[in-house]
């Protein structure tokens, strides 16, 4: 089983590379993250068309999850927001048989000092109940999880010491809210500036491999045993030259 993940900055500005992408990799899952869209513009009758069905939740211009589930892929369910139904554009959970998958948005935080950052550290401690429960099954949270866990997954990190997806704070947090789960790419390679943000306003980031590793895919060990491989995919970054997504998909496999 293939599953990807892809914060698209606009799912209807990224149709076109979605089009040109989804059949070449073929994924059975692709998480998507900021699909910046109200759900009756939605394009899934062109996700129809390339053999996908479409779950999302969005509003206008912000925010928005969704997961794209291959054809004849069937025992799927999807839902949205935390238990009490907050967070809804922000929060996607699917289920496939014994396999549940989280999707997150994480918020990005702002600054230190402001209301955003506060509401991040609250959005991961939900998410830390929620890995307490089912990290002893066949378990993946990933996405836009906004923390670079490392000094490796950042470039220059001295210069990004108060920045509030790398300070020393959020990266305790975001260590003791991951517990129990596998970094699928730090599995298969441990290679510093491995990254899946880019700053598009940034002249030649990728070109000059400037960026941050913030999407990940975070596995229960049970799930973990069955990955084969993970890695990002920077080509499509480089496809669009005008307002890009900044950010790469990541894809891993699994035998599931």
């Amino acid at each position: 089983m293939l599953i990807a993940t892809f914060n698209v900055n606009s799912v209807r500005s990224r149709i076109d590379a979605l089009m040109r992408w989804l059949p070449d990799k073929k994924p059975d899952f692709l998480f998507m993250q900021e699909t910046k869209t109200q759900d009756s513009l939605f394009p899934a009758a062109v996700f129809a068309s390339l053999g996908y069905r479409s779950y999302f939740c969005g509003e206008k211009a912000y925010n928005g999850v969704a997961v794209l589930v291959k054809e004849g892929i069937d025992d799927v369910s999807v839902s949205f927001g935390f238990d009490d139904g907050s967070f809804s554009s922000r929060v996607l959970t699917l289920r496939h048989g014994a396999l549940k998958i989280l999707n997150t948005y994480v918020p990005q935080g702002r600054e230190i000092n402001s209301t955003s950052y506060t509401e991040k550290k609250e959005f991961l401690g939900r998410v830390k109940k929620i890995v307490a429960n089912e990290r002893n099954g066949l378990f993946l949270w990933l996405g836009d999880l906004n923390v670079a866990p490392t000094a490796d997954d950042v470039t220059n990190p001295e210069n990004k010491k108060n920045h509030v997806c790398f300070c020393e704070e959020i990266r305790n947090i975001f260590a003791e809210t991951r517990e129990g789960l596998t970094d699928i790419l730090r599995k298969f390679d441990a290679s510093p500036k491995i990254y899946t943000f880019y700053d598009y306003r940034l002249k030649d980031a990728v070109k000059n491999g400037i960026g941050w590793r913030i999407d990940h895919m975070l596995a229960s060990e049970k799930l973990a045993e069955l990955a084969e491989w993970c890695r990002p995919d920077v080509e499509p970054r480089t496809w669009v030259k005008e307002k890009p997504s900044d950010h790469v998909p990541l894809l891993a496999e699994f035998q599931v």
